[in-house]
């Protein structure tokens, strides 16, 4: 439910209207607007009689929100977040950000020739995985700590902020020493535990939608993490599983716009892992932008051919310098 106040509401009313919520039960969260104050009411869990609250002072009217998603949406937060990581603000009416680096840090070498690459080439932050979630047990499953001590270094050596992803709730402090940004991985979108843990830290998280989920599922993941008072949420599209084949996902360009009507949250595109394809990752990194999109993710790996994991959708240096060249362009003409 969301009460929205008349303009001139002073604190005392809206407060008056808040001991009324939780007297009732539930919780209030007063949410300032340009204009006029609205608090949104969480904790019930189906429909609430709003006949106490209509008569109160200041009230101008109430609207009943049946989404699972509250805090996430545009209803209870009509003003579009803006996620700030290590000074870098990711968001609406900011130049989309570049993310590039490995799928899995594999050596210190490896990492810090990719890191000083991807700088050079003007990428704003530096991925690689220490933690790695594969299909199959027998495949590469990251250096785990060292591949974190490794992120720190290729951090250290170019200034560019670490993200990295994070599988699991006991080690959620563990990758937040080194880690400015804290991915979820589209197989733990629903983790859970996980999000919770991660809603309780106050370090910005990356959230990654699962590869079968709808909107209304991903964006209620997210709902997690706010609801335990993490506000520094990023959303991801990184390819959804249908029938086809000839990708390694479908890439669901169209959840951008409409995440950008339905929440006020941050919303990313990884065209690496959505199509699994080399060549197809340049063109749809910059459908990505012309869509909206506040930043991508791109894989980049010094020697494609010999990486431990995700080769095939991996960039050569060289070819990410080549799309970097194109992206600046395009966010030019986009009006960044």
């Amino acid at each position: 439910m969301l009460i929205v106040m008349n303009h001139n509401a002073g604190k005392k009313q809206i407060n008056a209207v808040i001991k009324v919520i939780l007297r009732m039960g539930y919780e209030g969260i007063p949410i300032p607007g340009g204009v006029r104050t609205a608090i949104g009411v969480l904790g019930n869990k189906g429909y609430v009689d709003d006949s106490i609250i209509q008569g109160l002072p200041g009230v101008q009217e109430v609207l009943h929100v049946s989404k699972p998603y509250k805090l996430v949406s545009r209803d209870f937060h009509p003003e579009p977040t803006i996620v700030k990581v290590c000074g870098l603000e990711i968001g609406e009416g900011r130049r989309p950000v570049v993310i590039a680096g490995p799928c899995a840090v594999e050596s210190e070498e490896q990492i810090i020739k990719t890191a000083r690459a991807v700088k050079k080439a003007g990428a704003d932050m530096l991925r690689g995985g220490a933690f790695k979630p594969r299909t199959g047990p027998h495949t590469f499953q990251g250096l785990k700590e060292e591949g974190l001590r490794l992120l720190a270094l290729a951090s250290a050596e170019t200034g560019l902020p670490i993200v990295t992803e994070v599988m699991s709730p006991d080690t959620v402090g563990l990758v937040a020493e080194s880690a400015d940004l804290l991915q979820v991985g589209a197989r733990n979108m629903q983790n859970f535990d996980l999000l919770k843990e991660l809603g309780s830290i106050r370090k910005p998280v990356l959230l990654k939608r699962g590869m079968c989920a709808t909107i209304e599922e991903f964006l209620a993941a997210a709902e997690y993490i706010l609801a335990g008072g993490n506000t520094e949420v990023i959303l991801c599209e990184r390819g959804i599983r249908t029938y086809e084949t000839a990708t390694r996902n479908t890439l669901d360009l169209s959840v951008v716009p409409l995440i950008r009507e339905m929440s006020h949250l941050p919303i990313m595109v990884d065209p690496s892992h959505a199509t699994g394809k080399r060549s197809l990752v340049p063109p749809m990194a910059k459908a990505a932008l012309v869509c909206g999109a506040h930043g991508v993710l791109i894989e980049v790996h010094p020697e494609p051919e010999k990486a431990m994991s995700d080769g095939a959708q991996s960039l050569s240096l060289p070819g990410f310098s080549a799309l970097m060249e194109e992206i600046n362009s395009l966010v030019k003409f986009l009006g960044y």
